[in-house]
């Protein structure tokens, strides 16, 4: 699986939550083709995201409730009213904040549509739409038939963990399960609907986005969340025990976030299992990110060559030991069946090792460097960190921070004496407009791909970080209003980008609204 990217790009990381809307969430509407046409004229051609599943306990989109569905929250109800399956007299008063996501009144709000417009559907049989649907749910019926199943009787049961549901449930009884499909037939429509609503807005922005000559990025957490359809529904995929709970479980040792390192809770996969079935899950899971994005990040790659197994009784992560990963022969067996047309990133961070080094060679991938990495390392008495601009490479993805990052202007207000004098010098800068000059270093990297927060370009601090690793609270919910990005920083970025050589052809201005 060794496509790659032709020529040198760049591009944004925002996710979808965090666009402007008055519904209190960013969706995959009007405002997702705003953004778009924003970055063709900017002359970025490369949009990244998070993933984009449905979302379980804590709001994080590292922890979905499906490794294949789409996240309900992203669904525009502006075009259910342009479409006819809402009414405005559907929809109550309503007011949010439009500077951060409240999940707990949104989710609710939105999924309350949902329902009324579910009902409108298979009420009125949309000519224009139910023929896809019916072909949609054919397609897609190796994942969809268990998540809708799960989705029904996760909110029979108060969406609480499926291991708390009657043993027949939770030991996937046959006679139960049809006696509960039969019981639970209208909720399970609701939520094909849902998903269904969610790829047709999704194939509508992805289409958008290419003719725009803007490519997405999306994001595949090699891990699964142990409250999903997928770990319900193939239990032998995973080390648990017979009352379907985790006997170990995923996380890293102690590294630069944390001290006692980060307990993820993500069930560990039965790896031997897994190869008995010719890797199947892995193989549906890439061909369905194939399908969905231009190119795939894969997060925690690292975990594919040793990953660090913690006892699931351990509070924290620091007593865990490293197990080996399934190597090359798993990108080996997906490539067999699907080939190598969408070209793969590899979150190569954290404690990389030898293993991780010959992995990534073998593959052939991409791996990152982070620039807020390669100037802390300074005060360490380094200045030969791999990811440092002069020891960047062609074949790697340069970011000025990432997701689990601080802002760039974050970062910078609590840096020591001795690496903001190392930055200033390194970057000929008076550090008043630091996240500029970490974005022009970004840009003027040999690395092929560069790519930099939303936030960065805005120069925001602290305040707009995305997340922060083992702080189980006040994360995911940033957002952006629209009057915080204009011409300016299009005009100013395009300017940049032009200069070291990232213009791509097909990522012309743009001039057409959808």
């Amino acid at each position: 699986m060794k496509k790659r990217m032709k020529q040198r790009t760049s591009g944004i990381l925002l996710h979808p939550t965090s666009l402007p809307s008055k519904w209190g969430i960013g969706d995959l509407g009007t405002t997702a083709n705003d953004f778009i046409n924003f970055l063709a004229d900017s002359g970025q051609s490369v949009w990244q995201m998070l993933p984009t599943g449905p979302t379980g306990y804590g709001d994080s989109p590292y922890q979905t409730l499906s490794a294949f569905a789409g996240n309900p929250m992203l669904i525009s109800m502006d075009i259910l009213l342009e479409q006819g399956l809402l009414t405005d007299a559907d929809i109550p008063p309503f007011s949010f904040a439009d500077d951060h996501v409240d999940f707990a009144a949104v989710i609710p709000f939105k999924f309350t549509l949902l329902k009324k417009a579910s009902s409108r559907f298979f009420a009125d049989k949309p000519a224009d739409l139910w023929q896809h649907f019916d072909r949609f749910c054919t397609d897609h019926a190796t994942w969809l038939d268990d998540f809708c199943l799960f989705a029904a009787l996760k909110g029979h049961h108060q969406s609480r963990p499926w291991t708390s549901w009657p043993k027949e449930l939770v030991q996937r009884n046959p006679d139960a399960l049809a006696a509960w499909s039969e019981k639970m037939e209208a909720s399970i429509d609701l939520h094909r609907f849902i998903q269904f609503i969610f790829f047709d807005q999704w194939q509508q922005l992805h289409s958008y986005a290419n003719k725009q000559g803007v490519r997405i990025i999306g994001d595949i957490p090699i891990f699964v969340a142990h409250d999903s359809s997928d770990v319900w529904s193939h239990q032998e995929w995973f080390h648990l025990d017979k009352k379907g709970e985790p006997t170990v479980v995923a996380g890293v040792p102690p590294d630069y976030f944390s001290e006692t390192g980060q307990r993820w809770g993500n069930p560990l996969f039965d790896w031997q299992q897994l190869k008995k079935e010719n890797y199947t899950f892995w193989i549906d899971r890439f061909r369905m990110l194939s399908f969905m994005f231009d190119y795939i990040r894969i997060d925690h790659f690292r975990g594919f060559a040793s990953y660090w197994e913690i006892p699931g009784e351990e509070e924290t992560a620091i007593n865990g030991i490293w197990k080996k990963g399934p190597g090359a022969e798993l990108f080996q067996a997906i490539e067999k069946e699907i080939g190598n047309e969408v070209p793969i990133i590899a979150e190569d961070l954290g404690v990389v090792t030898e293993d991780v080094t010959e992995l990534l060679a073998a593959v052939g991938f991409p791996g990152m460097a982070v620039l807020q990495f390669g100037f802390e390392a300074v005060q360490d008495g380094l200045n030969d960190s791999l990811f440092l601009p002069h020891n960047q490479h062609y074949n790697q993805v340069v970011y000025t921070g990432t997701h689990d990052n601080d802002t760039v202007q974050g970062w910078w207000d609590r840096q020591s004496e001795e690496v903001m004098d190392y930055t200033r010098q390194y970057l000929n800068t008076d550090g008043k407009t630091l996240h500029r000059d970490m974005i022009r270093t970004a840009l003027s990297s040999v690395a092929m791909l560069a790519i930099f927060p939303l936030q960065d370009l805005l120069g925001l601090g602290n305040e707009a970080r995305m997340n922060t690793p083992g702080e189980p609270a006040g994360n995911w919910q940033w957002r952006f209003q629209a009057r915080d990005l204009h011409d300016g920083h299009a005009n100013d970025l395009l300017a940049m980008t032009r200069l070291y050589g990232r213009i791509q052809p097909a990522a012309s201005p743009a001039t057409k609204k959808p």
